[in-house]
């Protein structure tokens, strides 16, 4: 009897181990995915403002029925402030943008006369705009573009007495003339960007005249020769409706 009972214990041991090894295994739960890198989107319209540095160099020519005499040239440095509106369109790698900006300037110079040391003049540039077209290539959130089109300046100028100091004679005027720029610009934010920009204008020359007699030299014009650099940081924020999609996910 006891022989039975052994030999059955063990046939039962054995079905036991060959039923657990008939047995599946659990699998093991598999980890999420990894999460899918932001690509930023620079399409839409935006919002910002600039502020830096700007130096315009002027050349005074004196026209007269005789000919036409060099005054001299200055360079007149000083701030600039103001805002930019544009908007922009991404294809791949590819942004296309139109801008316009406008800011506040205060770039003059003063020196005497070299035609009539009795004399001294000031020219100022005190407003300035941009109408440019973009183009540039961006590395998701980085951009480097380049920009051309219109540009616009107010300006005057101031005769006045080199030993008093008294103002003789001034005149404004609008000019219209070209720019170039190239800038860079960075997206630390979903809508929010930062950037830096040169550009240079050319306003070629004007013709001005003063409601009295030339001080300089009687029935004489003031042309005036002028090209303006430029270096601002900006701040732009992008609107995210109208066609302006959010930073997009990457796909594998």
């Amino acid at each position: 009897m006891k022989k039975f009972s052994i030999i059955g214990l063990a046939v039962l041991g054995l079905a036991s181990q060959a039923s657990a090894a008939d047995m599946a295994v659990k699998a093991r739960p598999v980890p999420p995915p990894a999460p899918l890198p932001v690509i930023y989107n620079w399409s839409g319209f935006y919002i910002g403002a600039n502020g830096g540095w700007g130096q315009a160099h002027a050349c005074v020519d004196l026209v007269t029925p005789g000919g036409t005499f060099a005054d001299g040239c200055r360079d007149a440095t000083g701030g600039v402030a103001g805002g930019q509106i544009g908007y922009r369109w991404q294809t791949g790698q590819f942004v296309f943008g139109v801008e316009g900006q406008g800011d506040w300037a205060d770039l003059s110079r003063s020196r005497v006369s070299l035609f009539n040391p009795a004399v001294s003049e000031t020219a100022k540039v005190d407003a300035f705009g941009l109408f440019t077209g973009q183009i540039g290539y961006a590395w998701n959130a980085a951009l480097l573009y380049v920009k051309g089109g219109g540009a616009v300046t107010s300006n005057r100028f101031d005769v006045f007495s080199t030993a008093t100091g008294v103002g003789l004679a001034s005149s404004t005027s609008t000019r219209w003339g070209g720019a170039v720029g190239v800038g860079f610009e960075y997206g630390f934010a979903p809508n929010w960007s930062v950037g830096v920009e040169y550009d240079h204008l050319f306003m070629g020359h004007d013709n001005n005249s003063f409601s009295v007699v030339n001080p300089i030299r009687a029935g004489a014009l003031n042309r005036i020769g002028e090209d303006v650099d430029l270096v601002t940081l900006r701040f732009n924020y992008r609107f995210g409706w109208w066609g302006a999609p959010p930073p997009l996910a990457g796909r594998y």
